[in-house]
């Protein structure tokens, strides 16, 4: 019996139209599963599923999702990424190794000696801009960033987010600009990653993305899909801190904003 699945061109390309045929037809695919988004139950034989094809630099795993929580789509990880942190978004049932030759595009790196990808903390809050709460993410690495095969010494986290479209914040009280290509995903209402645009105009890519979809406050989401835009700040390490409250948040980024330690830029909302 045919499953109720949904393959996209961009994971058919990736898996060829052989095995996409295959899964459509019934074969190699769970009837039962647990969502890679909202990680309920779900079940093929009675509902649109989707699948979502996590892409490493030597191996992809190929899970599944209520189609009403995240569309069917290619989501490029890091190989440790792939061996650690999908384990825990997709659980071991349902998923499935293939090869695959695409490597992530990701413009930061651990400083040498980190033997480690290096770390984002991602904060959630409501941000008062132009008299109105806006969604924001405040992203903070656990240590200094190094551009990708340098042996230099310093944090060059703030230059590569410049580089890459982000723009200095002098007045929060102002609207960060745009920044094009880049968005945030949100799915089944949990925050899953930071896209950014992929390498020669093609797929966008994870920049950040969760180790498991994090639970948003009902505000935030409620802003987010109102404003159908997220404004995603960025510090160096400790700028800024972990913070309990939104208001010492606030305080923390305008003290970091006025010792040039803080970019931002304004994003669309993927998702719901």
């Amino acid at each position: 019996m045919p499953r109720m699945l949904d393959v996209s061109d961009d994971v058919r390309a990736e898996i060829g139209d052989e095995e996409a045929d295959c899964l459509l037809a019934g074969g190699n695919a769970p009837g039962n599963y647990d969502c890679t988004s909202c990680r309920t139950p779900g079940d093929s034989d009675q509902e649109r599923t989707s699948t979502v094809l996590f892409v490493g630099e030597e191996t992809a795993v190929l899970a599944f999702a209520h189609a009403s929580c995240i569309p069917s789509q290619v989501v490029p990880v890091s190989e440790e990424q792939l061996q650690g942190a999908v384990r825990s978004i997709t659980g071991s049932d349902g998923a499935e190794a293939a090869p695959s030759g695409r490597p992530p595009a990701t413009p930061f790196a651990a400083l040498p000696g980190e033997p480690r990808q290096a770390t984002l903390g991602v904060t959630c809050g409501l941000v008062l801009v132009e008299n109105d709460l806006r969604p924001a993410l405040v992203v903070e690495p656990a240590g200094a960033i190094a551009r990708p095969g340098s042996t230099e010494p310093g944090d060059a986290f703030l230059p590569l987010l410049l580089e890459h479209g982000f723009a200095p914040v002098t007045d929060m009280s102002v609207l960060p600009a745009a920044n094009p290509g880049w968005s945030v995903l949100l799915a089944g209402g949990r925050l899953h990653a930071i896209l950014q645009p992929g390498t020669e105009g093609g797929q966008p890519v994870s920049w950040w993305q969760a180790h498991q979809p994090l639970p948003v406050s009902d505000g935030w989401r409620s802003a987010a899909g109102k404003a159908q835009t997220v404004l995603v700040y960025a510090a160096p390490v400790g700028a800024i801190g972990h913070q309990p409250r939104e208001d010492l948040m606030r305080e923390a980024m305008e003290k970091a904003a006025a010792e040039g330690k803080l970019v931002a830029a304004a994003m669309p909302l993927a998702g719901t």
